[in-house]
């Protein structure tokens, strides 16, 4: 594949990856306040920003944070092991999607615990011990690597 080529594939497919990946992870926030008896009023999705889901009343705010970023990593992977079971012949576009999405949670969340940043913040505010948050990207940023793993020839690298 032509270095220009290679270049746009990388730089189209970059910004699609953050901006799924985003969309994934909100969605997990959503219905973790659906399931908690929350109620959305805004989620906030542009590639350029970050994105957020605002709740009017939100009476387990644990749920809801945590579902976030664990709805975004396991959706993923689900979405990949069906793709794989199925043979799905793009079977490597799920397998690189996951493991972005994996590694951006997990990086997202344990580093954020150290500063109480945006999620990794409200969840230690509201009682989440701070070696869990670490725990999740020490388990998800890894996997996530791994999926990542060899996967530029399928990319033209």
């Amino acid at each position: 594949m032509p270095r220009g080529h290679r270049i746009l594939l990388l730089a189209t497919l970059l910004p699609l990856c953050w901006l799924l990946m985003l969309a994934v992870h909100e969605l997990g926030h959503v219905l973790g306040a659906w399931l908690s008896a929350g109620e959305v009023t805004k989620v906030v999705l542009h590639p350029c920003t970050i994105s957020r889901t605002d709740l009017g009343h939100n009476p387990h705010p644990l749920v809801v944070v945590w579902a976030g970023p664990l709805a975004g990593s396991i959706l993923p992977l689900l979405a990949f092991l069906i793709a794989r079971i199925c043979r799905s012949p793009g079977v490597y576009l799920f397998r690189w999607f996951a493991g972005f999405c994996l590694s951006a949670n997990g990086v997202y969340i344990s580093i954020g615990s150290f500063a109480a940043l945006a999620d990794a913040g409200v969840m230690l505010r509201n009682g989440s011990p701070g070696w869990t948050l670490i725990l999740f990207g020490l388990l998800t940023a890894p996997a996530g690597l791994y999926l990542l793993h060899r996967q530029g020839p399928y990319f033209g690298l």
